[in-house]
């Protein structure tokens, strides 16, 4: 864990890569040192149908779900997600200077009851980075 969901404005495709956006936000939430690499997992999603505000079709926005495990104490969690927050923020600087845009995030504990995992991602990444 992290999973980091980006869900965003069609229209921001216009004024931000946002592959980059993804790759400085999964950097971010790795050099929190809070997560482990091979749990690490960030996803974009394109939303062609919203309404921001009043409605206007240069209203964009960018929100970030963060689901964690359960353990972290609220400090970690805050501290965690304010510095993925701040590097969302840098990336979006540009185009939040000259178009409405909005920025959210939020970071949930995922439960461990129903919670199911299955990852040989941890080992093959160590093996990885020490042939490197």
């Amino acid at each position: 864990m992290p999973h980091l969901i980006l869900d965003y404005s069609a229209n921001l495709d216009a004024h931000l890569d946002m592959r980059a956006v993804a790759e400085a936000v999964h950097k971010a939430a790795l050099a929190t040192g809070v997560f482990p690499i091979g749990g690490c997992r960030t996803r974009v999603a394109r939303r062609e149908i919203y309404v921001i505000g009043d409605g206007h079709p240069e209203n964009g926005f960018i929100h970030i779900e963060a689901h964690i495990a359960v353990g972290r104490t609220e400090d970690v969690r805050v501290r965690a997600s304010e510095a993925i927050f701040e590097v969302l923020k840098a990336e979006t600087a540009a185009v939040f200077a000259k178009n409405p845009l909005g920025l959210s995030m939020v970071i949930y504990e995922m439960p461990t009851i129903g919670s199911h995992k299955h990852n040989n991602l941890h080992e093959i990444i160590a093996a990885r980075q020490t042939k490197a």
